[in-house]
């Protein structure tokens, strides 16, 4: 009927290491490229905002006197 006892401090600490843990693992994702492969993708969405501009077609402004 008795459950394991647990230090509720070292619990603590435990839950903060994992938390922080969890995090470094997200920023590692978002913020971990390299200078190139930033730049790279840079570039392609450049490229690709480029390529969407030249096929779009402008309207004259209408003009109301």
């Amino acid at each position: 009927m008795s459950g394991d006892v647990v230090n509720l401090r070292q619990f603590r600490k435990q839950k903060v290491r994992s938390d922080k843990e969890k995090q470094a693992e997200q920023n590692r994702i978002a913020f971990g490229r390299t200078k190139a492969e930033k730049t790279l993708t840079r570039a392609l969405n450049e490229k690709a905002e480029k390529t969407l501009d030249q096929g779009r077609l402008e309207r004259p402004d209408e003009t109301k006197d």
